[in-house]
């Protein structure tokens, strides 16, 4: 059996501390429950973005649509709104972040055992699926899961599990790809 070689330049990383980030994560939750009357979200700009391009491309079909009715409001932009900024200060942040430790760069970081493309496939099809089901659910991990967490609701816990303990579940038949 012919064994890998990994470089190890190649693939050290230094990361924060889960904790820390996680502490760090709470103290931001709070902070926006205070500043603003509501939780974190991330799922929501993505929304506008799309109600946006919708309502650029054909006003009168996004007039007409039951959904993106909703988020058109007379010469107000589905743009302007907190969650859209949020967003953009998240990516601002993790490329000053990125900058700053020098990790910029075009990568795919991907295991010995599967091919870059197959970890994109992966990755893309993961995301769609999560996002389809930020929408089905009314909000992402950050809204529904932590921030309901955070004002103790019950709505919040029970995401919270569905996503972890999914993963968790699912992460069985797709570690060959990882390990």
């Amino acid at each position: 059996m012919k064994k890998l070689k990994i470089d190890t330049n190649k693939n050290s990383h230094i990361y924060w501390n889960p904790y820390f980030g996680g502490f760090l994560l709470g103290i931001l939750i709070l902070f926006t429950f205070y500043m603003t009357g509501r939780g974190l979200g991330a799922s929501g700009a993505m929304k506008s973005s799309v109600v946006t391009i919708v309502n650029t491309v054909t006003h009168s079909h996004a007039e007409q649509n039951e959904y993106y009715s909703k988020f058109i409001k007379g010469n107000e932009s589905p743009m302007n709104n907190w969650l859209v900024f949020e967003t953009l200060g998240v990516l601002i942040g993790a490329f000053i972040s990125g900058g700053l430790s020098g990790r910029i760069g075009w990568r795919v970081q991907h295991s010995p055992k599967i091919t870059r493309k197959r970890r994109l496939i992966f990755a893309l099809g993961g995301g769609v699926l999560f996002g389809l089901g930020a929408q089905i659910a009314r909000g992402c991990t950050s809204g529904a899961a932590l921030s309901g967490m955070a004002v103790l609701s019950t709505g919040g816990f029970i995401t919270m599990l569905a996503i972890f303990g999914t993963a968790f579940l699912v992460a069985y038949f797709f570690r060959k790809n990882w390990i």
